[in-house]
């Protein structure tokens, strides 16, 4: 990937470079959160990447990081590095206020199992990222902090939820970045700002959190999420490199029992003795690619076979297809009951966006599907996680478009009801990988006419370093410039 001229601050370092130095005693964790405070004041106010700043209590976190620096005491892999957090995340003393105002007003009594895994590989938390109320839309605006701009172009989307924390990353205010992913919430965001988003397998990262409130006019009510939280949303982080997200993904990996979808270890797996093949899934056979979509995925192709990958093309893969079909059913189906908290404590935004959802739901599945087919569509998701894994195994992936559009322009899913359906045709890749359960990473390729376009990589479950290995081949091979280069 290129890069820009030799860094001059450390801010513009990468996570692994930051986990180096700080470890050598090459700079201090103090003298690297101050530099990215300084990138943050002269970057987020046209941005509004990060929201709820506490400069002191990130540099006390820090100061105690340097005492561990010198004390002879075990380092973590992340030690002294600062990572944003996400405000759909429960973090001590801070509100999971989702860009929701009624929500914003109870502080976290602990932290989410992934910021405890961060905190425990040395990380410091620098800021809360910036999402969609209730992180449900693929643009990262809300009542509560107002509206995120993507830095390559403010008149497109950062992508959602995570638009935030891309945002941040993009712009160099945090070497690393925690999202989470439901339906494109890691991966498109990533995409839409030029970086590296990772989804991993469902379980692999600790999806528990302590409770969750909301204060209604009948009193404070604790809120339950529905199956396909459960089943589809994952943690995970994003980072400028794929080595940076790497190293974050194995210091988030946290074998966790009280996540109802937790795995008690992550199974090891064998490196296969070439490298893997390769299909590449140009579409659905519903929806056509932007031509510089097609040509990310031409140079994406042509940089896994330079690295020695068999790369064979289809037009297709219904499996795939099918799959994004079933997330619109269940995913809406989970949303419905949902719709009066939503109505009651959303603003217009959310409850335009998903009435845009519904719409383009129900034609596919007509406006209020009944219980058999609900339960049907569970049933066949079981069939499709087991088809995908005995194409995949442990020795073959999928190249795929992110979106078959470029990020889209601000608001495009509330502003216009035609345009807002033609957007979950094209977020099909998105969408399937979810419902499924498996690893998927996006790794930006190119930019074409001012905006990063990136392709996506799937692999077998718990394959993740299969997938970030291919991904490492792209990037290796792609040109896409840092925004301060």
């Amino acid at each position: 990937m290129a890069t820009s001229p030799r860094p001059t601050q450390p801010w513009q370092l990468s996570a692994t470079e930051l986990a180096a130095a700080v470890r050598a005693r090459e700079i201090s964790s103090t003298e690297l959160v101050r530099s990215c405070l300084e990138r943050i004041e002269e970057t987020n106010p046209r941005l509004n990447a990060l929201v709820d700043l506490r400069p002191e209590e990130a540099l006390e976190e820090a100061r105690r990081a340097d005492e561990r620096t010198v004390s002879g005491d075990e380092l973590g892999p992340l030690h002294g590095v600062p990572v944003s957090i996400k405000i759909n995340t429960e973090q001590r003393g801070y509100a999971t206020s989702n860009g929701v105002p009624a929500l914003a007003h109870r502080p976290a009594e602990g932290d989410a199992a992934c910021v405890t895994a961060l905190r425990a590989a040395g990380a410091v938390p620098l800021g809360r990222s910036n999402s969609p109320a209730f992180s449900f839309r693929w643009f990262s605006t809300n009542e509560l902090h107002g509206r995120t701009l993507n830095p390559w172009d403010a008149e497109r989307t950062p992508g959602g939820s995570s638009g935030g924390a891309a945002a941040g990353l993009a712009a160099g205010m945090t070497p690393l970045a925690q999202g989470n992913d439901i339906g494109g919430s890691i991966r498109f965001p990533a995409a839409c700002c030029g970086v590296v988003g990772v989804r991993p397998t469902v379980g692999r990262i600790s999806d528990w959190a302590p409770p969750a409130w909301a204060d209604t006019p009948a009193g404070p009510v604790e809120l339950d999420f529905p199956p396909t939280v459960h089943s589809c949303a994952v943690q995970g982080p994003l980072a400028r490199t794929v080595a940076d997200a790497r190293l974050a993904l194995h210091a988030m990996t946290t074998p966790d029992l009280r996540d109802s979808s937790g795995v008690p270890a992550v199974p090891l797996r064998p490196r296969p003795a070439r490298p893997v093949r390769v299909r590449l899934v140009r579409g659905n056979g519903t929806v056509e690619n932007h031509p510089a979509v097609d040509r990310a995925l031409d140079r994406a192709a042509a940089h896994l076979a330079d690295a020695g990958h068999a790369v064979e093309e289809v037009a297709e893969l219904p499996l795939l297809t099918e799959a994004a079909r079933l997330w619109a059913l269940l995913i809406t189906e989970d949303i419905r009951p949902m719709l009066p908290v939503v109505h009651q404590l959303g603003g217009d935004d959310i409850r335009t966006a998903l009435e845009g959802h519904f719409a383009a739901a129900a034609e596919l599945w007509g406006d209020r599907p009944d219980l058999e087919t609900y339960i049907n569509g569970w049933a066949r998701r079981a069939t499709l996680v087991t088809r995908l894994q005995e194409l995949l195994g442990g020795d073959r992936i999928l190249l795929t478009p992110v979106c078959a559009e470029p990020p889209f322009e601000q608001d495009a899913d509330i502003t216009d009801r035609d345009r807002a359906r033609q957007l979950f045709p094209a977020m099909w890749p998105m969408t399937a990988v979810p419902v499924l359960g498996f690893p998927a990473v996006t790794v930006p390729v190119h930019v074409e006419n001012g905006l990063p376009f990136s392709v996506q990589l799937i692999g077998g479950r718990f394959e993740e370093d299969l997938v970030l290995d291919a991904a490492q081949a792209v990037e290796d091979r792609s040109e896409v410039p840092w925004l301060w280069g």
